[in-house]
């Protein structure tokens, strides 16, 4: 080994030790926000096989525990619920799962989708790694529809269809929307770790 070997290991060594402390800027520590398209490909079809799960998978399902004059009942009422609590998602659900408001509910900030556009990106849980918000809206919009239906199974034969309704909307708006929020918010990797206080 020669003597220039032997002054470069040090020398890179203490460049990567002062670069992760923050002494000298690395060469893409900021660098500018974009969209991973493997994750967003990913999320999309990760929905895509929620909403299968859901509404032919679940409502079949439910369909094949009941007698058979209340299969079709069973099946509409799995159908409707998601595509009500989709509605409502939109609407209102996602602003307030998925913004800050406090430690308990987020805030109408994004209520009728106010604000999300083509352009803007939700942080994924790796820092620099973006998803389009809307990927992430009917990500998420799945999973807020299909847990309310899950419950239709424990009710089947047992409610009216407007009973059913109501039940939703109000268990989707007092309960799942709080524990979404409470649960599953947060600003991303990239607020703590990029903001001048850290």
């Amino acid at each position: 080994m020669s003597l220039t070997d032997k002054l470069k290991r040090p020398a890179l060594a203490l460049a990567c030790g002062a670069a992760l402390t923050g002494l000298l800027p690395a060469s893409n520590a900021f660098a500018a926000a974009s969209i991973n398209k493997g994750d967003t490909a990913w999320m999309l079809v990760a929905t895509a096989l929620v909403v299968f799960m859901t509404v032919p998978g679940l409502a079949m399902f439910y369909g094949g525990l009941v007698r058979s004059k209340n299969i079709l009942s069973v099946m509409m009422q799995v159908f409707v619920v998601f595509s009500l609590l989709a509605v409502l998602w939109a609407v209102y659900g996602y602003s307030l799962a998925f913004t800050n408001g406090n430690g308990f509910i987020g805030s109408f900030d994004k209520l009728f989708l106010n604000g999300v556009t083509i352009s803007t990106m939700a942080a994924t849980f790796s820092k620099e790694t973006y998803i389009p918000e809307f990927a992430y809206f009917a990500f998420q919009l799945t999973f807020a529809a299909i847990t309310p239906a899950l419950i239709v199974g424990a009710f089947a034969e047992r409610m009216k269809f407007s009973a059913v309704l109501l039940f939703m909307v109000i268990w989707f708006t007092f309960s799942s929307l709080p524990m979404a929020h409470m649960v599953w918010w947060w600003a991303g990797p990239d607020c703590f770790t990029l903001s001048p206080d850290v």
